[in-house]
């Protein structure tokens, strides 16, 4: 076991954002949708799930010299101005020295991202950082903003994000607890999602709806959910904490905004992260600010949710089949008995380019698979969607023992969960935990 490392894990769930700042529902299972995705966020979807190149997906944040993700400082993010975001116009330029019309003085001070000659034609892309108005990690537009980090405003007052409103979506419980149930919405806090999931899926008794009546009027019935102080940042002494059925969302179409659950008409998952809000921020107001929630430390959120130790085991000092060992080793029949997550760098030599894994974020470690002479460790990303495939991915189905019958999870299905080989378990990811 290694010593608890400082970790500031966040990834916001694109699509999700995206339904936010469009205000409109798009599927998140059709490969239309990342034309809108990254329309909107003005990213190309190869460069979204790797910091290096500055994705708003991790607004607020920046690369550490040890390749993680730490906070921005507040000075250091822009609010972009509307007439920033227009793009300059070229059209009527006809030779290199008219560049200069739009800010381009000295060509040769520019870095070529790529080029291609075709039929007596060179086609170049350039880097012109100067003139780059587009949203990154440290450039957000005042709703991207507002939605996600809220940098601006204090934290134990009644809160809205834009455009959204405090709802009533359903019910707490449909049915059973299951793996799939939470989904991250539009704010980094991945850690606290892969986590509720680690625990729902290794420990779902302890997903307890305690509802009982305080009086009158909207919150004549009130959820108590209990967390357990583990110290540092994003923690407060521990309590059972009151919440409403009431959530976040979107006024115009009733879209969520934030966490929600796979099965429509459940809200379990939204009231963990609005009671954890409110626990955080130390505020008496049903409507906490959800924003607060971002980044964080998956490991310990998870001993926040059933008050065990938790435990750390960095992947550079150990090999692929130790990291193997170590889930096996908190398994039964093949799935977690103890709740486990794991995290990414914030970057990676190579990038996450092309991998479908992605950096700064967390997961949920579901147990484990040997399959033709290869061993697996079995993971699930708390967006529902997004995963590796290939050749060192398990495709297929694996069945779980889970008490009284076997549950099987089909790897092909973009659903989120994958079957990953161990070493390249130990080359994308920087470290697992367990809390027990």
């Amino acid at each position: 076991m290694d010593k608890e490392p400082k970790l500031h894990i966040g990834a916001i769930n694109p699509y999700a954002l995206t339904e936010t700042l469009i205000g409109r529902k798009i599927n998140w299972k059709n490969r239309n949708s990342i034309k809108i995705m990254e329309d909107t966020l003005e990213t190309d979807y190869s460069e979204l799930f790797d910091m290096k190149f500055n994705s708003p997906i991790y607004a607020g944040l920046k690369l550490n010299k040890d390749n993680m993700a730490e906070p921005l400082k507040n000075s250091e993010i822009k609010i972009r101005k509307k007439e920033d975001a227009e793009t300059p116009d070229i059209s009527s330029l006809t030779k290199l020295s008219e560049l200069k019309n739009i800010g381009i003085n000295r060509l040769s001070d520019l870095k070529i991202k790529s080029g291609m000659i075709n039929r007596g034609t060179l086609n170049l892309n350039l880097n012109i950082p100067k003139l780059d108005r587009t949203l990154s990690k440290s450039v957000l537009s005042k709703p991207l903003e507002a939605i996600t980090i809220n940098k601006l405003s204090g934290s134990k007052k009644d809160w809205s994000p834009p455009n959204g409103v405090w709802r009533d979506k359903g019910d707490f419980f449909n049915d059973v607890i299951e793996y799939s149930d939470p989904i991250q919405g539009a704010v980094a806090n991945c850690y606290f999602i892969a986590a509720l999931n680690a625990v729902a899926w290794a420990d779902p008794y302890r997903i307890v709806h305690r509802n009982r009546a305080t009086g009158t009027g909207e919150k004549s019935r009130v959820n108590a959910i209990q967390f357990y102080t583990k110290g540092g940042s994003k923690d407060a002494p521990s309590k059972l904490v009151e919440v409403t059925d009431k959530t976040p969302v979107n006024v115009s179409n009733n879209n969520w905004i934030y966490c929600r659950s796979n099965d429509a008409g459940e809200i379990y998952p939204a009231l963990y992260e609005k009671a954890f809000a409110k626990w955080i921020t130390k505020t008496n107001s049903d409507k906490p600010d959800i924003t607060k929630t971002a980044w964080g430390n998956c490991v310990k959120a998870t001993a926040q949710l059933n008050n065990k130790k938790p435990y750390y085991y960095n992947t550079s000092s150990r090999t692929g089949s130790q990291l193997y060992s170590i889930v096996r080793s908190n398994s039964r029949s093949r799935r977690t008995i103890h709740p486990m997550t794991a995290w990414t760098y914030g970057s990676s030599d190579k990038s996450y380019t092309g991998t479908n894994v992605v950096a700064s974020h967390a997961y949920t470690v579901l147990g484990w698979s040997y399959r033709n002479r290869k061993k697996y460790i079995v993971l699930r990303n708390p967006w529902g969607v997004t995963e590796p495939d290939g050749l060192n991915t398990y495709q297929g189905l694996i069945s779980f023992f889970d008490h009284s019958f076997w549950r099987p999870i089909n790897m092909i299905g973009n659903d989120g969960v994958f079957a990953i080989e161990a070493n390249s378990f130990k080359n994308l990811f920087a470290g697992i935990g367990v809390a027990k």
